[in-house]
């Protein structure tokens, strides 16, 4: 019998600040861009319990953010607090938090920087299972100061649901056959997997809750998704085989940045983007890779149309001088009338590289194969389109 427990710390940023400077505690607090008095760029990255009370969420743009928490201060409530935040701080906080939950499982996954997944099958029974994940919980709340929403299921993708079944500090234990009875009522947006999108596709055809989707044969899934149909088909009945293991390896390394304003100003665009590449490349040593085949950009327009361009060599590239080389090539058309024939002005930019390769997975590439791959045009905010196929997922 399968037992696997997910640990998701709550509200994992913000709740380190409020342990850092105690005087933050129960107030709203927002991590993320500069709001700048309402005419910031960028995103939340995440915020406290206090903040959500305003609407603000993970992802709100940093412009609405600052509007709800406005509107709130003119109905009284206490002003929020906006942060830029301390990365440095938030790993060092995670790491030693994962070395305690590693110690506790047969097998141990890190999901992310705090999220995990526990295999918890040697222990008798779920009764044991939850005793385990209540002792953890009450250490990293003594050692840290912080709490976590723990779910345990007889997989990952009934264990992940179940984290987020009630927060903050909660745990739901959902045994084998509580499966479909807790599944059934929920939306099918707890399904890992479902975004927005995916989620008004299915919705408009009538399918609202994971009982309606679990009444949708296989078939039409696919039709309607692509190959994922056959997964979701699984995972609406609360079918999962993912192990937990920690082998799995990043298959990208990227970053984005949203302009102070909207510009089409090629030299700004292009000294950013070498900027950022330079960055990338930094990182990707740091995780011990030395090389990729692939190159990435995304160009977000003012109106919010997204597209991203590839290009791929058939040996693996070594010079941060390549990165660059590629970068500029695929940036280069949004320029002009060739991807860009409106010219639209750029608000935002990314660069990413994939296919990573180890010290002598393969030989360094000798020539430049500069054919790009057209990734196609998505919605804002740059989401996969419901009839393509989801893109890699760890979980679950």
């Amino acid at each position: 019998m399968r037992i696997i427990a997910h640990l998701d710390m709550d509200a994992f940023y913000a709740a380190v600040e409020e342990q850092r400077d105690p005087s933050l505690r129960g107030q709203p607090v927002v991590i993320g861009a500069d709001p700048k008095g309402g005419k910031g760029r960028g995103v939340v990255a995440t915020c406290s319990y206090a903040a959500r009370k305003y609407g603000i969420r993970s992802a709100t743009p940093i412009t609405r953010a600052w509007r709800l928490a406005e509107a709130a201060k003119r109905r009284g409530e206490p002003a929020t607090l906006f942060l830029r935040g301390d990365h440095a701080l938030y790993r060092q906080v995670s790491a030693r938090i994962m070395a305690l939950l590693a110690g506790e499982a047969d097998a141990f996954e890190e999901a992310s920087i705090d999220e995990a997944y526990l295999d918890l099958s040697s222990l008798p029974g779920f009764e044991a299972a939850e005793t385990r994940i209540r002792a953890m919980k009450a250490l990293i709340r003594e050692r840290e100061g912080l709490t976590c929403s723990a779910g345990i299921g007889p997989n990952k993708l009934i264990a992940k649901i179940a984290s987020d079944f009630r927060k903050p500090d909660g745990l739901t234990v959902i045994t084998l056959d509580q499966v479909q009875a807790f599944l059934d009522p929920l939306s099918i947006r707890v399904i890992p997997g479902i975004g927005p999108k995916t989620g008004a596709f299915l919705r408009a055809r009538g399918i609202a809750t994971v009982a309606e989707l679990r009444l949708v044969e296989a078939t039409q899934l696919v039709e309607w998704l692509g190959k994922w149909g056959h997964d979701l088909h699984a995972r609406a009945r609360g079918i999962s085989e993912s192990p937990v293991s920690n082998e799995w390896e990043r298959k990208s390394v990227g970053e984005q940045e949203t302009f102070e304003r909207d510009t089409l100003d090629p030299a700004f665009v292009l000294e950013r983007a070498r900027v950022m590449a330079g960055s990338v490349f930094q990182r990707m040593r740091a995780d011990g890779f030395q090389g990729f085949r692939t190159v990435t950009i995304t160009v977000r327009f003012e109106n919010f149309v997204t597209l991203s361009r590839s290009l791929t060599a058939g040996s693996v590239m070594l010079a941060l001088e390549t990165l660059v080389e590629r970068v500029e090539h695929l940036f280069a058309p949004f320029f002009d009338e060739r991807e860009n024939p409106r010219s639209r002005r750029i608000r935002l930019i990314g660069v990413r590289v994939e296919k990573l390769a180890r010290a002598g997975d393969a030989p360094a590439v000798t020539s430049p194969d500069l054919a790009p791959r057209a990734d196609g045009e998505s919605f804002p905010p740059n989401e996969p389109d419901p009839s393509s196929q989801v893109p890699d997922q760890r979980l679950p």
